[in-house]
């Protein structure tokens, strides 16, 4: 791995820390199309890549900052963390099975649909 890469994914990591601490969001948004389009990942590698980084708690910081101004609500944190460690299974279970263009379609659908979603309000 040369400098270059080494530099790029620094700054991938960067940018998509800030953006999860700022906006709740990053593994998607924006480590799976950096990986794509600036280090010409496939789709499966660079969701397995960005599950990979989001394992260990890397928003722990976040978190804190979160916590020490109150807006954490344990119960719904608990009950969403149980749904998305058996939904996390079943859904890689069914993504790893499907092509890569495929997955890459159903990947950039949903992004754009919650985007229209947040752009136009309800």
């Amino acid at each position: 791995m040369g400098f270059y890469h080494l530099l790029l994914l620094i700054l991938i990591g960067l940018t998509a820390g800030f953006v999860g601490g700022a906006l709740g969001l990053g593994g998607g948004i924006i480590i799976v199309p950096a990986l794509i389009y600036l280090l010409n990942f496939g789709q499966h590698q660079a969701q397995g890549t960005s599950l990979m980084v989001l394992l260990f708690p890397v928003g722990i910081f976040a978190v804190v900052n979160y916590y020490r101004a109150g807006f954490i609500d344990w119960k719904i944190a608990l009950l969403l963390m149980a749904g998305v460690v058996v939904g996390s299974y079943f859904g890689s279970k069914f993504s790893i099975v499907l092509p890569a263009a495929t997955l890459k379609r159903i990947f950039g659908f949903f992004i754009l649909l919650v985007g229209l979603k947040m752009v136009l309000g309800r």
